[in-house]
């Protein structure tokens, strides 16, 4: 552009109008985008998960080879989840854990409910990681157990038995999230626990590992007026697990 004789290089710039243009555009695409980020995050933890208990589960059962067909049968310990569900991580004792003991952790494991302390209303929420409380015995799975509660029911479980024996072993729960024994849900949380098909991580007598939906039976409570937790009860049918070796 020519004035008055001189050269004037003029260069264009953005008006404010363009400006908030782009602000805007930028904002619907985060919010578009985000979900999707989530998402893969989500699947990416639950998959490191699984591969976790891929690894524990082949332990338990080189375990059992080892023990004429039998699955571990850990005692109870006083600051051990096992007094207050049939997640018995005790069996970690039991198990050559050397290799291994990286995988105890869940990456989504950033919470629990805290069931010890009142199971007739919804348990406190706890922000913090349950592989790091000694009452997990610091880890995010726990073995099927079957040990009696501190109600003295006994729950379904398959410590000390013979693999063998169970009858359905690609339905046979053997390691689980320690959320699946509520339940709850590291991976699609709600706002209070225990809730019916909470969405969980856990690994079956054949070898095989899914991600399945837990069963809770919400209208179950005992004398002392406590609910039922998951473990304590095989679900109906349409759930693609069971508890019990039968």
């Amino acid at each position: 552009m020519t004035i008055n004789g001189a050269e004037i290089n003029m260069k264009r710039a953005f008006t404010l109008i363009e400006l908030l243009v782009v602000i805007v555009v930028i904002g619907i695409l985060a919010v578009l985008l985000l979900p999707i980020v989530s998402s893969a995050k989500s699947r990416a933890q639950r998959t490191v998960c699984m591969n976790n208990l891929r690894q524990i589960s082949l332990n338990v059962l080189l375990y059992a080879s080892d023990a004429a067909d039998s699955t571990p049968h850990a005692a109870w310990t006083s600051n051990s989840s096992s007094m207050y569900m049939d997640g018995n991580t005790a069996f970690k004792k039991l198990l050559d854990t050397q290799s291994i003991s990286n995988v105890f952790s869940c990456p989504s494991d950033k919470f629990y409910y805290d069931f010890r302390m009142n199971r007739t209303v919804a348990s406190p929420f706890v922000p913090k990681g349950f592989h790091e409380q000694s009452i997990s015995e610091y880890s995010s799975y726990g073995f099927n157990g079957g040990e009696p509660t501190v109600f003295g029911y006994r729950t379904p479980g398959i410590a000390g038995v013979k693999l063998s024996s169970v009858k359905n072993p690609i339905r046979t729960v053997l390691v689980a999230e320690l959320s699946a024994y509520f339940p709850w849900s590291w991976h699609k949380p709600e706002s209070t626990a225990p809730f019916k098909n909470a969405e969980n991580v856990v690994s079956f007598v054949d070898g095989h590992v899914s991600y399945v939906k837990i069963y809770w039976n919400s209208a179950f409570r005992y004398p002392n007026g406590a609910s039922s937790l998951a473990l304590e009860f095989d679900p109906p049918a349409g759930y693609d697990y069971q508890w019990s070796g039968d």
